[in-house]
């Protein structure tokens, strides 16, 4: 009977390293902005995330705004208001730039009954229970004299992207089309660096930095955009697995 010999721990092989796990640091979060840091990924990883999550952000995101305003006596956006020292263009252009934050999914109508003389801001907004203007000192409009009047009703939905007014048809006369910026979401930038783990030293590190218009908080933002990414990956999960979708037999 022959005996083993037992391996020298000298001779053994080496341990493999350990896997590294990803870690997510929010570097920075102030108001409508954040920077986020994901590391360390596997290589390549860094831009892949980091082209998606900004594709995501940009155009996926929901978001409420302003998309037509009836104003008493005006019929078109080309019209002037007595004692209002902006034409209608010029408020309409001010109108576009109310932040609305949605609690529901419904639409809803906004409304302004104001008399002058004096400045009109967002805050004189009536405003339905299903938002809340985030921008209230935003300068709309100002009136001359004490027997000017505004009345003037705004319509607001829930949506995603950017619909101008040109492409908005079928309004009654005296309803006008705004252009409508629906996406919280105003910039998003990324960059990856490389970061050392053990002894390997192709790592990334991704660097992402949102801005939001104050609707929604920036890391909230991309945890909206995760959750998209993982629905739509969903789909091609189960590929060649229980449950996969029938494949077509050759033609």
């Amino acid at each position: 009977m022959t005996l083993e010999t037992p391996l020298d721990p000298l001779d053994m092989p080496p341990a493999p390293p350990p896997v590294p796990v990803p870690e997510l640091t929010i570097e920075n979060e102030e108001e409508g902005y954040a920077r986020l840091v994901a590391e360390p990924l596997d290589p390549g990883y860094g831009t892949t995330l980091g082209n998606s999550l900004r594709r995501i952000l940009l155009s996926s995101l929901e978001g409420a705004a302003i998309t037509s305003v009836r104003i008493d006596q005006v019929q078109h956006e080309f019209s002037t208001i007595e004692g209002m020292q902006e034409d209608c263009t010029e408020f309409l252009l001010n109108v576009k730039e109310i932040r609305l934050k949605a609690v529901s999914n419904r639409p809803g109508t906004l409304t302004l009954d104001a008399e002058g003389p004096g400045e009109i801001t967002a805050g004189d907004l009536q405003v339905p229970a299903d938002f809340e203007v985030v921008n209230p000192s935003l300068h709309l409009a100002t009136l001359d004299g004490p027997e000017t009047r505004i009345n003037a009703e705004f319509h607001a939905q829930l949506k995603r992207g950017y619909t101008p007014a040109t492409e908005v048809e079928g309004m009654p006369i005296g309803v006008i089309p705004v252009d409508a910026v629906f996406s919280p979401v105003r910039k998003v930038n990324f960059h990856v660096e490389k970061v050392r783990v053990g002894q390997a030293t192709d790592f990334d590190r991704m660097v992402l930095e949102v801005w939001t218009d104050g609707t929604v908080a920036p890391v909230e933002a991309v945890g909206q955009a995760a959750a998209i990414l993982i629905d739509q990956f969903a789909l091609f999960s189960t590929a060649g697995g229980v449950g996969a979708p029938p494949v077509a037999p050759p033609a």
